[in-house]
């Protein structure tokens, strides 16, 4: 019997241990989510048609320039 109760002994040592574990895992990932999460929740920026058009066009001066034209 003393052998049963140290294993349970153990037993509850390893348990107390793994949770402990887990509890620090479960605060790394709320952490790491934090960190994650204010990156996603940025609001997309879009152009309009009229800036998506004075893009195009300064890169096709950028480049009419380099090829010489």
């Amino acid at each position: 019997m003393t052998n049963l109760r140290h294993i349970l002994k153990q037993l509850k040592k390893e348990k107390k241990r793994a949770q402990a574990e887990v509890e620090r895992l479960e605060e790394a990932l709320a952490a790491f989510g934090k960190l994650v999460g204010k990156r996603a929740a940025k609001a997309k920026r879009t152009l309009s048609a009229a800036a998506r058009e004075r893009i195009a066009a300064a890169q096709r001066a950028r480049w009419a320039k380099l090829k010489g034209r």
